[in-house]
């Protein structure tokens, strides 16, 4: 299932990436600064809100295996969880026929939901490409009766939408024989080698990686994932980082393309290690990180992949919250749907996406460009800041109708408050550590009541 789709573009392909600058060997691009790094990072740290879609072949299983659910799998890890073994975990892809995928939906519903970017998985460990490969046969195009190119309907899609587009790619492969893929039943085991696998990362991955980069646009974030294997090493890592960045120098990557990540803390231990952000999975950091730049990865229920059975939704009240929280400590939140097998984004994710909108449309620019706050959690809600403004965002309503801001450290004194849902002023009585600004006797918002103080 590895073999190109054309046997004699094998030889062309190769001479062709011999001749291409930035070919399959690390290409060099120009050291930037610090403020270079800034304006590349700049759309991504304004943006602040982003979806994660995670889908393939095993939408299809909804975390069921000959009938009966894979006690603890999550959606996509079901071919590692149930040890399937590969070639009959290809049939499955033979039933995955999409017909109600519908790009323009999928795009207008992250837009709707305040939503700056989409992170899409192109392959994940199972090694399914959601993209017309040149490279492989076990793409959608090949192995699905669907023959439509998933990426590419999406990348126009969010051409059309103003939405920027990034790719979720696997580093490891349970599939291909060169990587993991001859190590079934352990998919998942870490500690299983392959000494094939410089040839697969040189003549697979990187060629697929390639097609991702010169053949869909302009792509904002490569998000890799599966660098916890021994096989992978940091100097793999290193040289993936420059090869990806000789490609679109201005594309942002995680640091999952590295070997630094601290598990599912997200953050890089001391050393050097390439990689733009960190990656917290389903938490969000006690505190911020200041120099540091951060996405929290997190579900609306409790998988990635679609799962039928998970109805473990969360409330609109905690996605909204989260949202602020992560913002507040200076990070980015990147929240999961995982369509079904048809093309539909779950109803109750739909639902939510609505709700966070809704609340985005009138307190957005407490969000969308805001800075960590300058203080200490409060016991009623969170911070947010930009230059000369303070977002104070209540989630629990004082019984005394009041709450203290301490006098900014740029030594401005707060001059006026307002309720941003509606702009009322607010009286404030300036004190000699603070100002007390005096509340409505109810929250406009239950969920969190943004008041905005200059």
């Amino acid at each position: 299932m590895h073999r190109l789709k054309t046997s004699v573009l094998l030889p062309f392909f190769l001479i062709l990436c011999l001749l291409t600058p930035g070919s399959l060997t690390a290409t060099d691009y120009p050291d930037e600064s610090e403020a270079e790094k800034e304006a590349r990072m700049n759309w991504w740290k304004e943006a602040r809100f982003g979806m994660f879609i995670h889908w393939g072949v095993y939408s299809v299983l909804a975390g069921t295996y000959k009938g009966k659910p894979v006690p603890g799998t999550i959606g996509e890890w079901i071919m590692g969880h149930a040890r399937i073994p590969k070639e009959e975990y290809e049939t499955y892809a033979a039933l995955w026929n999409p017909l109600f995928f519908d790009a323009d939906e999928w795009v207008s519903a992250a837009a709707e939901a305040g939503m700056r970017y989409i992170i899409i998985t192109s392959k994940h460990h199972d090694g399914f490409a959601l993209w017309d490969s040149q490279v492989s046969n076990w793409d959608i195009m090949e192995a699905s009766p669907f023959k439509r190119d998933i990426l590419k309907e999406l990348a126009e899609a969010c051409a059309r939408h103003n939405m920027r587009l990034g790719f979720y790619h696997s580093i490891m492969d349970w599939h291909h024989p060169q990587a993991q893929g001859p190590s079934y039943p352990n998919y998942t085991n870490p500690k299983i080698t392959n000494p094939e696998f410089p040839v697969y990362v040189e003549e697979y991955l990187k060629p697929q990686l390639r097609e991702l980069l010169t053949e869909y646009g302009d792509i904002a974030v490569l998000w890799f994932d599966g660098e916890w294997i021994d096989d992978y090493t940091t100097e793999m890592g290193k040289d993936l980082y420059q090869f990806v960045r000789g490609l679109q120098p201005d594309i942002i990557v995680n640091n999952r393309v590295d070997k630094g990540r601290k598990g599912m803390e997200g953050l890089d231990r001391e050393g050097d290690f390439a990689g733009d952000f960190g990656t917290p999975e389903q938490e969000i950091p006690d505190t911020g990180h200041p120099g540091l730049d951060w996405e929290s990865c997190m579900t609306m229920n409790d998988t990635w992949g679609w799962k039928a059975a998970d109805t473990n939704w969360k409330s609109d009240e905690v996605l909204i919250r989260n949202l602020i929280d992560v913002v507040s400590k200076g990070g980015n939140y990147l929240l999961n749907v995982g369509p079904t097998p048809e093309g539909y984004i779950p109803a109750p994710s739909l639902e939510r996406l609505q709700a966070i909108g809704a609340w985005l449309k009138v307190n957005g620019e407490a969000i969308y460009g805001a800075q960590a706050s300058p203080y200490p959690k409060p016991s009623w809600g969170r911070y947010t800041q930009k230059e000369g403004v303070l977002y104070a965002h209540l989630f629990e309503w004082p019984e005394d109708g009041v709450i203290y801001v301490p006098h900014p450290s740029s030594g401005k004194p707060i001059e006026k408050a307002r309720t941003l849902s509606d702009g009322s002023p607010l009286k404030t009585d300036a004190g000699s550590m603070g100002v007390t600004v005096f509340l409505p006797e109810s929250a406009p918002d239950p969920i969190a009541t943004v008041i905005r103080l200059d």
